[in-house]
C-alpha cells in the first residue's frame, strides 16, 4: 500500500465539517456536549480492561482531544492522531492550557501503522468509524498498531431503524443535540460487521457494551443493548494464529 493510497481513506466533506467546528470542541454546552457527557463512561470502560498508568495509548480520530486528555489524566502516555488540522491545533492548545503532556500528529491510522507497527499498549477509535469511507481499513490499522497482548477499543453506531430514528431524526432534527448532517445512516455499522473486521485483522472480540440513557439519574450509562450506540473491546493475541485457527 502506497502513502497516497493510505491517505485516501478520508472524506473531505467530513474533515471540513469537523475543522469548521474546531473552535467549539471544548464548549461544554455546544455541539460536542454529547461527547463530553459520555467521556467519563468511555474512559472508565477502557480502564476496566486495560492498565492506563504508564501505558502507550493511541487515540485514532482524536479531534479536539476530549478522550485523549481523559486517558492522559489517568496516567497514559497518549498520542492522538487526526486528519483535521484545525482540530489538532485546538487539542494542542487545550492540553497546553491544562499542562498535560500529549503528542498530537496529523497522520492517518494506516500510515502510522506502516511506520510504527506494534508501538502501542492500547488503541482507541471512538465515534470515528462511521465518518470514513473504509472503516475496515481503520480496523486493520488499529490491529497493526497495538502490540501483542494489547487492547483495541472501538465505538460507533448500529445500523437499523431504531438507530436511524434516535441518532439522526431524534438527535439531529427533533432534539437538535447534534447539527443536521452529523451522521449518514448508510455509514452506520452493525456489530457483526465490526466484529468480523476485527477477527479478520487478527483481534479477539472480548466485550460488546451499549450506551443507554440513565432514566433514573439522568445522563448515560453502559448497558447490554447494542442496538444504537455501542462499544467493542478487542485484544490482540500474544501469539499469531496458526493456519485455520
Amino acid at each position: 500500500m502506497t502513502a497516497t493510497t493510505m491517505h485516501t481513506n478520508s472524506d473531505a466533506a467530513e474533515l471540513n465539517k469537523f475543522s469548521d467546528a474546531a473552535h467549539r470542541w471544548w464548549d461544554l454546552e455546544g455541539e460536542f456536549k454529547p461527547l463530553h457527557d459520555i467521556n467519563p463512561l468511555r474512559a472508565d470502560w477502557i480502564a476496566s480492561h486495560a492498565q492506563l498508568q504508564g501505558a502507550r495509548a493511541l487515540d485514532i480520530g482524536c479531534g479536539g482531544g476530549i478522550l485523549s486528555e481523559a486517558l492522559a489524566e489517568r496516567g497514559a502516555q497518549v498520542t492522538g492522531i487526526d486528519l483535521a488540522e484545525r482540530a489538532l491545533k485546538v487539542a494542542r492548545m487545550h492540553a497546553l492550557e491544562r499542562s498535560l503532556e500529549l503528542n498530537y500528529e496529523l497522520i492517518s491510522a494506516e500510515q502510522l501503522a506502516a511506520e510504527r507497527p506494534g508501538s502501542f499498549d492500547l488503541v482507541c477509535c471512538m465515534e470515528m468509524l462511521e465518518h470514513v469511507p473504509r472503516p475496515d481499513s481503520v480496523v486493520r490499522a488499529a490491529a497493526q498498531l497495538v502490540r501483542p497482548g494489547g487492547w483495541v477499543f472501538f465505538s460507533t453506531i448500529n445500523r437499523n431503524l431504531k438507530s436511524f430514528a434516535l441518532a439522526i431524526v431524534g438527535a439531529e432534527y427533533l432534539l437538535r443535540l447534534l447539527p443536521r448532517g452529523t451522521h449518514e445512516y448508510a455509514r452506520f455499522l452493525r456489530p457483526s460487521e465490526l466484529a468480523g473486521w476485527a477477527l479478520e485483522a487478527g483481534l479477539d472480540a472480548v466485550e460488546f457494551r451499549g450506551l443507554e440513557p440513565d432514566l433514573l439519574r439522568g445522563g448515560w450509562r453502559m448497558g447490554s443493548r447494542v442496538d444504537v450506540n455501542y462499544f467493542l473491546a478487542c485484544r490482540r493475541p500474544q501469539a499469531a494464529r496458526g493456519p485455520g485457527a
